[in-house]
């Protein structure tokens, strides 16, 4: 699949469908591979962070979540570039994944977060084969807490594991569990309160316009307040500087 490279990132600009379609035929083969659901956010971590931009350059799948990197995509000439978001490959993945019986696993969020995603999963997707979830604490792990851990999901003979320990916690532990965890890691951050109900998810027409960063500070306006008043100017600033330096 074709790459762009976005502030040093290689983003994926093939298809929604075949990037979950890929995902799918490495979830069937039980292959550890790690995808990375990329916004404005996760660049900028990277940008900031040589060791964390290293993860993301050997992640086997860097998909374009936020609509800034789609458009800065098109700038680039990539005119058949896509978004490819965290809740929508949640739902496909799920959907895909119940319907080949393939086992998903869930990692991240708090048990009755975890409780509510997996009722409304059966109730959209009743073939849904959920092998496990699990709420990790809070605190470093030892070295055989997170063996067992391993373990668990190893032999929960899930294909997929959701992991949802927000950025850039979320990608250090997939590249840590790169080759250990027998299954396709996917981070989806706040994936797992929105499709629980706990957060409200930005309506369609604020997400096709950009602005799904704005409705998420309404409702996180203590947490995400910092987070984008430090990400999003640094980033218009080196997006322009990438596409008008040619």
């Amino acid at each position: 699949m074709t790459t762009r490279n976005l502030i040093g990132i290689p983003v994926y600009v093939s298809s929604f469908d075949d990037q979950l379609n890929q995902i799918s035929d490495w979830a069937q083969d039980y292959q550890s591979k790690m995808v990375c659901v990329a916004n404005v956010h996760m660049l900028i971590e990277a940008w900031r962070n040589p060791v964390f931009a290293d993860m993301l350059r050997n992640a086997d799948l860097v998909t374009p979540d936020g609509m800034p990197l789609v458009w800065m995509m098109k700038q680039m000439g990539v005119k058949q570039a896509e978004r490819v978001a965290g809740m929508e490959i949640f739902q496909t993945a799920c959907e895909q994944a119940a319907a080949a019986q393939t086992s998903i696993f869930l990692l991240g969020a708090k048990p009755e977060v975890l409780d509510k995603i997996c009722q409304r999963l059966k109730n959209e997707f009743p073939l849904s084969k959920i092998a496990g979830t699990l709420s990790p604490p809070f605190a470093p792990l030892s070295p055989d807490a997170d063996m067992s851990i391993v373990q668990t999901i190893n032999a929960s003979g899930a294909g997929i594991v959701f992991v949802a320990l927000g950025c850039p916690k979320q990608e250090l532990w997939m590249a840590q569990h790169r080759h250990k965890i027998k299954a396709v890691m996917i981070g989806v951050g706040a994936v797992f309160p929105i499709y629980a109900g706990v957060l409200k998810q930005a309506p369609k027409f604020m997400r096709d316009a950009g602005f799904e960063w704005l409705f998420r500070l309404t409702q996180e306006p203590v947490r995400l307040w910092g987070r984008y008043s430090s990400t999003i100017p640094i980033f218009i600033w080196l997006a322009l500087k990438q596409i008008y330096s040619k």
